[in-house]
Parts: C-alpha cells; sequence; structure tokens
C-alpha cells in the first residue's frame, strides 16, 4: 500500500510539472514591490491585431506556495491541450496564493460569511495582475472568465461579487460566496459544482448563493456532484465546461 502511494504521489507531482510547462513561469510586481507569482498561458500564434479571452484561475489550498508550479495541479490541463489551444486560443492566468493566505478571508467549514471589505492581499494582487495582461496584451474586456476550486472557489465568488461589471462568467467549484449579495451576481452567468457528499465545503455554500441568485431573477447553472466529496473538480474541468465558458459574453 506504501509503495502504490508513493507511485501515485509520483505521478501526480509529473502531472503537475508538466501541466505546468505548458504555462510560462511569470512574477506580478506591483507599484509598492508586492509580488505575486503566477503562470500565464498565452495563445497560440498569439496575434496583437486580434482579442482574446482572458481566465482567471484560482488553485485550492493545497496548492498554496512559491514554487510556482503547484497551483497547475487540477483543472488547468483542460485549457492547455491541443484541441482546446485550436479552438478556443485564450490567455490563462494561474496566480499562487502564499502560504498561510487564502483568496478570501473567511472561515472554508462555515455555514455562511460576509464578503469582507476590502480583497485580501493576494486578491487584490490576482485582480491587478488581470488588469496588468489587459495592459500587455490584446485582451477582450468583453469576455474575462474567473473560475477557481475549493479555496479559489470562494476566490470565484468574490471576484464576481467584488466586480459585478468585470468578468463575463464565472465557474465557482466547491466553493462559497455572500448570500446577501445573490441580486448584485444574479444576471453574471455563473455555473457552480459542488460535491454531494462535500464535508470540507458544506454543499449548501453553492446551494444557497444559487437560490439568492435566481430568487433575484438569475439563471444560473448548478451541478451537484453525486456520490461525491470535495473533489468536485474531477467532474468540473471537464469539455463541456470550457465550451459553455468561452460562449459567454458582456
Amino acid at each position: 500500500m506504501k509503495t502504490l502511494v508513493l507511485v501515485c504521489s509520483m505521478l501526480l507531482v509529473v502531472g503537475t510539472l508538466r501541466a505546468a510547462d505548458e504555462l510560462e513561469a511569470r512574477v506580478y510586481k506591483d507599484a509598492a514591490g508586492k509580488t505575486l507569482p503566477y503562470r500565464l498561458l498565452q495563445p497560440k500564434n498569439y496575434d496583437a491585431k486580434q482579442s482574446y479571452p482572458l481566465v482567471l484561475f484560482l488553485h485550492g489550498a493545497g496548492e498554496r506556495g512559491t514554487d510556482n508550479s503547484k497551483q497547475t495541479m487540477h483543472g488547468v490541463k483542460l485549457f492547455t491541450t491541443e484541441e482546446n489551444r485550436a479552438k478556443s486560443p485564450c490567455f490563462l492566468a494561474v496566480p499562487q496564493c502564499p502560504n498561510n493566505e487564502q483568496w478570501v478571508s473567511v472561515p472554508w467549514g462555515a455555514d455562511s460569511h460576509t464578503m469582507p471589505e476590502k480583497p485580501s492581499e493576494p486578491m487584490r494582487l490576482a485582480l491587478e495582475l488581470v488588469a496588468a495582461l489587459q495592459k500587455e496584451f490584446s485582451v477582450d474586456a468583453k469576455r474575462l472568465y474567473v473560475t477557481g476550486l475549493s479555496m479559489g472557489g470562494y476566490g470565484a465568488w468574490d471576484c464576481i461579487q467584488r466586480n459585478p461589471q468585470m468578468f463575463a462568467a464565472a465557474v465557482p467549484v466547491c466553493g462559497g460566496a455572500d448570500d446577501t449579495k445573490g441580486a448584485l451576481i444574479a444576471k453574471i452567468p455563473v455555473w457552480a459544482f459542488h460535491g454531494a457528499k462535500d464535508t470540507v465545503v458544506k454543499t449548501k455554500r453553492s446551494q444557497n448563493i444559487i437560490a439568492a441568485m435566481k430568487a433575484a431573477g438569475g439563471d444560473p447553472k448548478y451541478t451537484e456532484v453525486p456520490n461525491v466529496g470535495h473533489n468536485a473538480w474531477d467532474e468540473a474541468y471537464k469539455q463541456p465546461t470550457i465550451e459553455w465558458l468561452f460562449a459567454q459574453k458582456k
């Protein structure tokens, strides 16, 4: 059994490195010198005369650190396949949250939370990163997307609640939101995923914000994956999801 676990761990690390190799290692630095490491996937055969969508991908708690690699562990490979790079060329920005910090400074196991008045430092830098990439490259402002899993699922919800005019669509996975702000994001296309047996982030966290959006006249998509715990990202990051995401436009 120990040998099997070791082999599986080695395969996971190799898979992560391969995913990271597809993306350029970069560091964003703000005016005060604060930094945020990130990986960037550019469209193949990038043409500055065209405009491309940009996806902000927010990883989970287990991928925090400073190696600027392991944040690509889950979900990112969907965007790097040859099929999708040809069919849906895009910029994919994958920042890495530092150890002991969060995209959203709230407890993950709580029944609810109130959106903090200000974004966390990693979230502030991630949003500034998007703005910086828009200045550096030809990015379609009407096709900015955000997705994230677990801690990053909270981040995806926080992004659209904090900036309801910014993103064209969001795919939050096993996260949670401020349920009192359903009306604020009711018209934003959202496809949320959550495992029905999730004991890390309660399933009702997604259920409640989806219900709040619907009560405010929204029509969000919600997939609750039966017999699945916290790893709903295995179901979320599949071909139908990316096709739906890139079909959305402001």
